[in-house]
Order: C-alpha cells, then sequence, then structure tokens
C-alpha cells in the first residue's frame, strides 16, 4: 500500500511540475538578437548545428511580469503561426535570417526546421 502511494505521489509531482512557458514578441526576438545573432558551431563537423549566442533573453511570465531567462542548451522555443501550425526547436540554434527564423530540433546534427516567416508568426513560446 506504502509503495503504490508513493509511485502515485511521484507521477502527480511529475505532471504537476511540467515546464515552465514564457511568452516573447516578434519585435523583442528581433530585437535582442539584433547584432547577437553569431552563428557558433555545437559540434567538430562540417555539418555542425548553429545558432545565436544569447546567454539571457528578456520574455513575459504568466502573470505578465517580465524577466530575464539564462538560455542553456535546454532551453526550448514552440513557435505558432496564423495558420495554428506549431514548431518546436531548441532556442539556442534559433537565427533570423532574411526575415525568416530557422533552427534545429537537436544539438546533435542539422535537423533543419522549415524557415518561418516573421510576418507568418502569432505566437512565440520559451519553454524552460
Amino acid at each position: 500500500m506504502k509503495q503504490s502511494l508513493f509511485t502515485t505521489a511521484i507521477i502527480i509531482t511529475t505532471f504537476l511540475s511540467g515546464c515552465a512557458t514564457y511568452q516573447i514578441s516578434t519585435a523583442s526576438l528581433t530585437e535582442q538578437l539584433n547584432g547577437n545573432s553569431v552563428s557558433k558551431g555545437y559540434l567538430m563537423a562540417a555539418d555542425a548545428v548553429k545558432g545565436n549566442d544569447l546567454e539571457k533573453v528578456k520574455c513575459i511570465d504568466k502573470n505578465g511580469k517580465e524577466i530575464e531567462l539564462p538560455v542553456t542548451n535546454r532551453t526550448g522555443v514552440k513557435i505558432t503561426k496564423t495558420d495554428n501550425s506549431k514548431t518546436t526547436f531548441y532556442f539556442n540554434t534559433l537565427l533570423i535570417k532574411d526575415s525568416s527564423i530557422v533552427g534545429s530540433k537537436t544539438h546533435f546534427f542539422n535537423a533543419k526546421v522549415k524557415p518561418i516567416k516573421l510576418s507568418d508568426i502569432s505566437k512565440i513560446e520559451i519553454m524552460k
């Protein structure tokens, strides 16, 4: 009985402590990446994953308060387009090229996401 109660408590805790999500506008993201989107490779390979070098990103929490989140290799970004399709990838692989956002779904090889036009974005969420 104690074992199943403990297991149930672990499962409930896991579901309640999911990842936090923060909002950022397209304009704010573009401004923060302006001049900071230096490409860097994550692996020493010809097909290295490229990305930005931001260490912190300013975004809005669920209460509308502006906060600065540290950017790590685990920080994700979910972009919702105006047609309600969603694309998720790692934030530190995100780059803005030719009025579009590009990135990679993994750090190990170039699993590029299809470029997303800035004008097609309805919402950007940062996942911690």
